[in-house]
């Protein structure tokens, strides 16, 4: 999945504070098509919201346990409902498949790969689960859920959208939300299972500690990043 040779770094950005979800989607809009005419370098974009909800293209009104809880945005992405909100690191993945390799499944194997090699800095083993969308922990100090079946864990979800090659939306990582707030939903439709956080395993995990390990393992997986974080 990285770019083909000679291609542009690309571009790594980190916003601070908690960045409203309507403008976050205007700016992913805008950088894709900008991207897609090749006026805008390829990006990443680092982001933590408010607390709020999305729906995908594939989400299930019965899913919303809550509607009242928090905003709900309907978006453009794949997937189900997933909670966005503070100590959670949101990485807006902006890449033309184009100049790599354009395969949506191949995508988003290197996006899960990506994921499972950043926990790896932390010692957490992240897994691929072939009939639930993205990163599970096992978690052994659980009760399980039925005999013989073990209680696993989601730290990391995988939501894409792609227009003419170009990729947007992406992944999120838990750091330190709340993880009373994914009550109001059944989380990407899977249930039974739980959710936890790097902080919820017993690691203290700042979200500084996660992005220099994202951007250590982009580079094995995506190619180079521009040396300047704007």
């Amino acid at each position: 999945m990285k770019s083909k040779p000679n291609a542009r770094p690309v571009t790594w950005e980190v916003s601070d504070g908690l960045i409203a979800y309507k403008d976050a989607v205007e700016k992913m809009d805008r950088l894709a098509k900008d991207i897609a005419d090749g006026n805008a370098p390829e990006t990443v974009w680092l982001v933590e919201h408010p607390p709020l909800y999305t729906a995908g293209t594939s989400a299930k009104a019965s899913d919303l346990l809550m509607p009242d809880k928090f905003p709900v945005f309907e978006t453009g992405r794949g997937g189900e409902y997933t909670y966005h909100g503070p100590g959670q690191r949101v990485a807006y993945v902006m890449l033309d498949l184009s100049k790599r390799t354009q395969d949506v499944r191949a995508y988003v194997a290197a996006l899960e790969s990506w994921i499972i090699a950043t926990l790896g800095d932390f010692n957490v083993t992240g897994e691929r689960r072939e009939d639930r969308v993205g990163v599970w922990v096992r978690r052994p100090d659980k009760a399980p859920i039925a005999p013989g079946i073990g209680r696993e864990d989601k730290i990391a979800a995988i939501g894409i959208r792609l227009r003419k090659w170009v990729s947007f939306h992406g992944i999120s990582i838990n750091v330190e939300p709340e993880l009373e707030h994914f009550s109001g939903i059944v989380p990407c439709g899977v249930e039974g299972h739980g959710v936890t956080s790097l902080v919820d395993l017993g690691l203290p995990v700042t979200m500084a500690d996660l992005d220099i390990a994202l951007r250590r393992n982009f580079d094995d997986i995506f190619g180079p990043v521009s040396p300047e974080i704007e």
